[in-house]
């Protein structure tokens, strides 16, 4: 898969704004223009993936607006919500605050391609068996936190899970339903 974005779409307007938020309230340096894109190679979801991008672009972005891998949702831009939350080489990281240039050659893995794994497939086949979702905003980071959470330990308490899933944030409340779908996730049975 090729991407890529034009130089001159990043140096100024919304643009700028949007992806380099401290540019819109200072000047650019003359050569704004010149160097910015940065050739990146990631494995995304299984699948090699070249793209030229600034490398002080969040992953976030470059997913949605570069890949249009658009499951991963955008909360706080802070990395406080949990809602842009992918996995890196297995690690469960907030993409919205990860710049790309500090990802080339690593693996990635979205909300589109967690049920690969045997733990995201039994964490999407229960957070649908015990209906999680409400509104459905965050709930792409907190699958994402529970696929991971459940890959590194198989069978969490309480404490696991509150560890794991305490950096997402979930407006409808459904930490309920969240934490009875990754027990279920867990013990492998059906609802």
């Amino acid at each position: 898969m090729q991407a890529s974005i034009a130089k001159s779409n990043l140096a100024s307007g919304p643009a700028a704004a949007r992806y380099f938020p401290t540019l819109a309230t200072r000047p650019l340096p003359a050569d704004a223009n010149n160097g910015m894109l940065m050739a990146t190679t990631l494995t995304i979801n299984g699948e090699q993936t070249s793209f030229d991008a600034p490398a002080e672009m969040p992953l976030l972005w470059v997913l949605r607006d570069i890949i249009g891998l658009t499951g991963t949702k955008y909360g706080c831009g802070i990395a406080q919500c949990g809602a842009c939350t992918v996995h890196v080489d297995g690690k469960p990281v907030r993409s919205c605050v990860l710049p790309v240039g500090a990802l080339n050659g690593r693996t990635i893995t979205t909300i589109e391609g967690v049920a690969a794994s045997t733990a995201g497939a039994k964490v999407q086949k229960a957070w649908l068996d015990l209906e999680v979702i409400q509104c459905g905003y965050c709930q792409s980071g907190q699958i994402m936190s529970a696929a991971a959470l459940l890959a590194s330990t198989p069978n969490p308490d309480d404490s696991d899970i509150n560890a794991a899933m305490s950096g997402n944030i979930c407006r409808c409340g459904t930490y309920v339903r969240i934490r009875e779908a990754i027990k279920l996730a867990a013990s492998g049975r059906s609802s």
